[in-house]
């Protein structure tokens, strides 16, 4: 058992990584939708809420699979998120099965995690500078 700990917490970072930009990828994805009409979507005129949400989702998803400005861009994208369940899926019902908003909570639990916990490895925030206090 203790070896599969110890070869589970070495895989922490790995894991980080991969959750962050694959998240990343998965949401610019939304943002392209928006703005571009590409992927089965239509375009939104951009100073439209959806074209705001799909500029967000757009330059956030790449800063995000990037590992660039980390923990604010993933606090940000948490509100979106949070902002798109109760006035798109809340007003469908209270529960996310039934309202259709299991997946911005999901982004926003995940986004939530990313703003607490910061880029991780293979990030091009880990090859910035540290700040000082």
């Amino acid at each position: 058992m203790k070896h599969l700990s110890r070869t589970a917490a070495g895989l922490t970072g790995p894991a980080h990584a991969l959750l962050r930009i694959g998240a990343g990828l998965l949401f610019l994805q939304h943002g392209l939708q928006k703005i571009f009409g590409l992927l089965g979507g239509s375009a939104v005129p951009l100073g439209s809420l959806l074209g705001v949400a799909g500029i967000l989702e757009l330059v956030g998803g790449v800063a995000l699979a990037l590992g660039l400005w980390t923990r604010p861009v993933a606090f940000v994208l948490m509100g979106e998120m949070l902002v798109a369940f109760l006035i798109a899926h809340f007003p469908k019902g209270g529960w996310p099965i039934q309202n259709g908003g299991e997946l911005p909570l999901l982004y926003a639990l995940v986004f939530a995690f990313l703003a607490a916990a910061g880029s991780g490895p293979a990030s091009l925030d880990a090859r910035r500078p540290a700040e000082r206090p």
